[in-house]
């Protein structure tokens, strides 16, 4: 993390309040998220999206190739519909067929590489990819809402404006793989590279190109435009399971630098002493916005429908508090902030997020920090009395439970053989156990610290004896460098729900209109309210937290 010492700061949240599922599992997006980062990007550079490529025939099946410049290097999104029949269309990840597939390229790819692409891409899984092949996707239509909105077209009519308030997509990705799957490139490949050195920013310009797309093939279907607010309105949809949950578990230092990043801007912009008449007003439409946002949010399930419910109550009783003489006093972020601290963590973290959204010159340069390019940066224990005391000092949280008792361990983490996804067991129900993969971090702490009740010795005679603790010891020295590395919870105990862990990361991505469809995955939407390829200069970062129509 850089050091900003000529920027006024209040004391960052500890990561005993900040690092624990039941808060990452109410996070919201903010303007740090990777596709508000990425619009600004190409805001920036003044980015123009060509598609030099249209061959989609009448029925809507065919190939597009869209292309642009970031950064001083071209890519280009080749996209391929094919005909899947309604009974082959699911979200499941033993599928093998979808409505359209998806390739990032690097560069704009010839006549020999589109037929090779579109040839591999709806193959996906099965088939395999080059180097020049940078993310790789899928997408299978909202049925119900595609099909109504070219009915609408072709009639010569808009779509039912509440129908597309409701659904918010014409398509929903079940995967945007990047990183060396299947054969496409390592990120090595292009991390230092202008406009996609920061994390997942190929993968969110392949999801906003796809966003494109399906507005172009809805409109080449039916024959007529559709009314930009709605085309506005219409993202992409995702659904999310399993499978993201480990990252944030595997990737510790990554982990520390979004959550200290995410931090130390709502540190700084707590540290705000007053606001301009300005600032006041942004302030005050976004409280608005949040209200109508809320209001347009509903979900299937019952709980999260209720959660939502008493979210807009509470959200509602803050009226006051954004009074213009309530926010022209002195210290007015921090005491929005301290109005919720007795209220739930829904409401605190959509507020953290709100203070965050006028201050983007004291925000976004933070944006930088969030890669981690160089590894975990620590240096190893002396000894084991050393590392004792820095597991008493830092790891209270994994020394509490019980991990014999039933309900701490009853759940176990593995990868499945026939996707090699993760997936999540029951202990005492399902076989599998000696497949599992290790995500039980705490319970790995604390198994170290009983075995560290014996004299000081040196670490690597420590580990010479005890291999098995290698993990663990190695998860303590980073935590004495990067204090947000660790989830502050049991991930195997019965309370675990791997949807905290989603939505985590997916606000980090941007994503909103959270779903969920169990306690293992979700469906969500992506760059709804963005702007569109031609609104980059006037739109490119005033959507968070998007509504019908704004």
């Amino acid at each position: 993390m850089k050091d900003f010492p000529d920027i006024p700061q209040a004391p960052l949240r500890p990561p005993a309040e900040v690092m624990r599922l039941k808060r990452m599992g109410a996070m919201f997006p903010t303007r740090l998220s990777f596709l508000r980062t990425l619009m600004r990007r190409l805001a920036a550079e003044q980015v123009q999206v060509r598609r030099p490529v249209w061959e989609i025939g009448d029925a809507g099946f065919g190939h597009a190739v869209y292309s642009l410049e970031l950064g001083g290097y071209a890519y280009s999104l080749v996209a391929v519909a094919t005909d899947l029949p309604p009974g082959q269309r699911t979200d499941r990840v033993i599928a093998t067929a979808w409505d359209t597939a998806y390739v990032l390229y690097d560069g704009v790819p010839d006549a020999d590489e589109i037929a090779r692409i579109c040839a591999a891409a709806p193959r996906q899984e099965a088939a395999r990819f080059t180097e020049r092949d940078l993310v790789l996707s899928r997408a299978n239509k909202s049925f119900r809402l595609f099909s109504h909105v070219v009915e609408r077209l072709r009639a010569g009519r808009q779509p039912d404006e509440a129908l597309v308030r409701a659904t918010g997509y014409l398509m929903r990705t079940t995967a945007v793989y990047g990183n060396g799957k299947f054969g496409i490139a390592d990120r090595a490949v292009y991390d230092d590279r202008p406009g996609l050195e920061g994390p997942f920013m190929a993968e969110m310009l392949t999801v906003w190109l796809i966003r494109l797309f399906t507005h172009d093939l809805a409109e080449h279907l039916g024959g007529g435009a559709l009314d930009r607010r709605l085309k506005r309105h219409l993202g992409i949809g995702n659904s999310t399971g399993l499978g993201m949950a480990p990252f944030l578990v595997n990737h510790p230092v990554l982990l520390n630098n979004w959550m200290m990043v995410r931090e130390t801007a709502l540190a700084r912009v707590r540290a705000v002493t007053s606001l301009d008449a300005e600032q006041i007003a942004c302030v005050q439409a976004l409280y608005k916005r949040v209200a109508r946002h809320l209001a347009e949010w509903d979900v299937p399930d019952p709980a999260y429908q209720a959660r939502i419910a008493v979210l807009r109550q509470d959200w509602r009783r803050l009226a006051p508090c954004f009074a213009t003489a309530a926010l022209a006093g002195e210290m007015p972020v921090a005491r929005l902030l301290a109005h919720t601290r007795q209220s739930s963590v829904d409401l605190q973290e959509l507020m953290a997020a709100l203070v965050m959204e006028p201050f983007g010159g004291l925000v976004d340069g933070l944006a930088d920090c969030m890669s981690d390019p160089f590894g975990a940066q620590v240096v190893p224990f002396a000894g084991t009395a050393d590392l004792a005391a820095a597991v008493d000092a830092g790891f209270a949280w994994a020394l509490a439970p019980d991990y014999g008792a039933p309900d701490q361990c009853r759940q176990f983490w593995y990868v499945s053989a026939a996707k090699q996804e993760p997936r999540l067991g029951l202990r005492f129900d399902e076989p599998g156990e000696e497949l599992e993969s290790p995500l039980d971090i705490a319970r790995s702490i604390k198994a170290l610290r009983r075995d560290l009740n014996q004299k000081d010795e040196p670490l690597s005679a420590f580990l010479a004896r005890f291999p098995e603790h290698a993990l663990a010891a190695s998860r303590v020295a980073l935590g004495e460098r990067y204090p947000y590395a660790e989830i502050r919870d049991n991930l195997i105990a019965d309370t675990c729900l791997p949807i905290d862990m989603l939505r985590c990361k997916l606000a980090f991505f941007g994503a909103s209109r959270f779903d969920p469809r169990s306690d293992r995955w979700t469906r969500i939407t992506l760059c709804q309210g963005a702007p569109l390829a031609d609104e980059l200069d006037t739109r490119a970062d005033d959507w968070w937290l998007p509504v019908f129509g704004g």
